[in-house]
């Protein structure tokens, strides 16, 4: 029983707090109780110790039952306040929703900038968005997420980058000749220098400089991967080299290595596992295929639905869940995993350029 002004017990926290009123739930109508005995839906309000999932006790018979097993977030859109300063407020009243509703997840994305709400379908997140504007008093918009690109390169290129500037008293001066070329790993750095072209105590700045161009591609400003530079000559000036003259020397030579050594656009791919009754088999594979993605096979289930395996672009697969429920009458489920970057189409990665251009020059 669960009566008012009980002291109960959280065996997951080690926590205990006193119950305040006790209501049963009648259509939208609270009615007020004296307690609730096991079988019973009961409601009690301001508990601050518990969250969904956990079990009420009592400290001197703690029960902890396992912990409901929540399907995955399979739709994603990126939320964004209507105003500038509500960034803070969206933060907040997420994650106090999140405490009553953990099936739908809350993300930042360190590269597109962007805080990612996934849940089970838009109209889950609808409400999320009605639920911040009605109790944290913040308007938000819901929008496609931004895909998270990567650039490298398939060619070689030998570039020079200088930097030279004359302005009164001392100047900057950086010169250095660096090669590029694909590479296996996130990013290599090597220095082949003899005779002192370049000075040791400055190798160090052309390498910070490479990096923190790696930031920012030359095709549609994404992180770039996979890149081997080679430092192997340069020049320097005795009074106006500094460390910035060269960090500056080796961001202009790698925008002009970028563009000289064949530059192209990665796009994430997915892992799709995709549960279905067999009716469906055909829509699905015909769909997948429309996606751009790959059916890489079919195992029939013990219960006679069939799990197709399959990849695709993650670009392909952000509103997946509401195409699936219409094809299925609701009965698909699915999962999306990112899986690894592959070079994007030609005509696909003309686009995403061309727009990002367009948003660059406004």
């Amino acid at each position: 029983k669960m009566k008012k002004d009980t002291d109960v017990y959280n065996a997951n926290t080690g926590d205990t707090e006193r119950i305040g009123s006790v209501f049963s739930l009648r259509g939208k109508e609270q009615l007020e109780v004296s307690e609730v005995e096991a079988g019973d839906i009961g409601a009690t309000s301001k508990l601050q110790y518990f969250k969904t999932g956990d079990t009420i006790s009592l400290k001197t018979a703690p029960v902890s039952y396992d912990k409901i097993d929540f399907p995955k977030p399979c739709y994603f859109m990126a939320v964004k306040g209507k105003t500038k300063d509500s960034d803070e407020k969206i933060g907040t009243g997420l994650q106090r929703l999140n405490e009553e509703d953990p099936t739908f997840s809350i993300e930042r994305n360190i590269e597109t900038k962007e805080l990612i709400v996934g849940g089970q379908g838009n109209i889950q997140l609808d409400v999320l968005a009605s639920k911040l504007k009605n109790n944290y008093k913040v308007d938000v918009e819901l929008s496609p997420p931004k895909v998270a690109y990567r650039e490298t390169i398939k060619g070689k290129s030998d570039v020079q980058g200088k930097h030279k500037k004359q302005s009164g008293g001392a100047g900057q001066y950086g010169d250095v000749r660096i090669r590029f070329e694909p590479s296996q790993e996130e990013f290599e750095f090597t220095e082949e220098i003899f005779g002192g072209s370049v000075p040791k105590n400055y190798i160090p700045a052309v390498e910070k400089g490479l990096r923190e161009s790696l930031e920012k591609g030359v095709l549609a400003g994404c992180k770039v991967v996979n890149v081997k530079a080679t430092l192997y000559d340069g020049s320097y000036h005795e009074v106006d080299s500094n460390e910035m003259a060269f960090k500056i020397a080796a961001s202009l030579a790698f925008k002009k290595g970028m563009l000289e050594a064949k530059p192209i656009l990665l796009e994430p791919i997915a892992k799709v596992e995709i549960n279905i009754p067999d009716e469906y088999l055909g829509d699905i594979m015909g769909d997948m295929n429309k996606r751009r993605g790959r059916i890489l096979g079919m195992e029939q289930q013990a219960d006679g639905s069939q799990l197709v395996k399959a990849e695709a672009p993650m670009a392909e697969m952000y509103t997946y869940a509401i195409e699936l429920k219409s094809m299925t009458q609701a009965r698909g489920t699915f999962e999306v995993e990112f899986l690894r970057y592959e070079e994007m189409p030609n005509n696909l990665a003309e686009k995403v350029i061309a727009e990002y251009k367009a948003a660059n020059e406004n």
